[in-house]
């Protein structure tokens, strides 16, 4: 491992590291990487991937994905077990919700394990609402803080369990955002006592986890920038909410976050953000980022270090026991 980290987690363009790639990352030496669609082809191809790109840095470098089943599932069939969509089944299980919810993503963190990733990106902890993005809502994990907590706290487990570092988002809540914020600021209306009642109240229990993402999203009641890059909103989730974990930004090419890539990494690093997130790959974007933000801070250094002493290496396990456990789970209503 070589320290400081670069403040990046970064994507590639493709399913086989470039040379010019292979070189920028050895310079910059990100704290991680994260893989999409494009990245990924077959078994042999994705294990070789992750092998060039810790060689490129020289150090076991974490290489995170989204897997939370359903319509966010970068790995399907024959790669992966496909998954129902998290609000749906834990309405399949209800009272066993967060049983089942530990057996699906202990198969999971073992799936990706297997391929040499080690990071995901959930579990996701935005309590849904009727008028909840359709984008987002049967992401979630239920409409109540307690399930939410019950259910997240159990997803977060099984990834420890199987030696993958969970990310819990969007810190502090993307649940009342009813639209998309891949293509738009969402902005939320309601009042403090509600968010921090029921949106932010979902994330206190998780402040010992070793990662988290934030939302971009305005919270009127307290700042008309987005929590990403507002200082007062990450002042909040430090000590409010007592999250002590890195905290990486939502990917900052989406568009609910203005300027130029640059302008955004440096606002969300002088907010009070750990890493930034920047997920397509493209070289011409990434190397001016880099530029700007540098590498980590010292108190950032010591959070990356911390997350990385919870990535452990677990016991082998049997899948097809793992899923008939959950099969044997009573269920409150038929598979869709």
């Amino acid at each position: 491992m070589t320290a400081p980290f670069g403040a990046a987690i970064l994507g590639c363009s493709g399913p086989v590291l470039t040379g010019a790639e292979r070189q920028f990352f050895g310079q910059v030496n990100p704290f991680g990487f994260i893989l999409f669609n494009r990245n990924l082809e077959d078994a042999d191809q994705i294990r070789a991937l992750c092998a060039d790109l810790r060689d490129s840095v020289g150090w076991n470098v974490p290489i995170f994905i989204d897997q939370e089943g359903g319509r966010v599932q970068r790995l399907r069939p024959p790669l992966a077990t496909e998954w129902p969509a998290p609000l749906d089944h834990v309405a399949q299980y209800g009272a066993a919700a967060d049983c089942a919810m530990y057996l699906r993503y202990r198969i999971i963190a073992a799936e990706l394990l297997a391929l040499g990733i080690d990071g995901n990106c959930a579990p996701m902890l935005d309590v849904a609402r009727p008028e909840t993005h359709r984008f987002l809502r049967n992401r979630c994990y239920g409409e109540t803080v307690a399930q939410v907590v019950a259910v997240g706290r159990a997803v977060a487990q099984a990834h420890l369990d199987g030696g993958v570092l969970p990310v819990v988002k969007h810190i502090p809540g993307h649940g009342l955002a009813q639209l998309d914020s891949h293509l738009d600021l969402p902005r939320i209306t309601a009042d403090a006592e509600t968010l921090q009642s029921i949106d932010f109240a979902a994330f206190k229990p998780f402040g010992d986890l070793p990662l988290g993402m934030t939302a971009h999203l305005v919270y009127d009641a307290y700042d008309p920038q987005p929590a990403t890059i507002s200082p007062r909103m990450m002042a909040m989730i430090r000590d409010d909410l007592g999250f002590g974990g890195l905290i990486m930004t939502d990917d900052i090419s989406m568009q609910a976050l203005s300027g130029t890539i640059q302008e955004r990494g440096v606002a969300s690093l002088n907010a009070g953000c750990d890493v930034i997130l920047h997920c397509n790959g493209v070289m011409a974007e990434m190397a001016p980022l880099m530029d700007q933000i540098g590498t980590l801070s010292e108190t950032s250094q010591m959070r990356a270090e911390a997350a990385l002493a919870a990535r452990k290496q677990p016991p082998e396990v049997d899948i097809a026991a793992l899923a008939a456990q959950l099969e044997a789970l009573p269920k409150e209503r038929a598979d869709d």
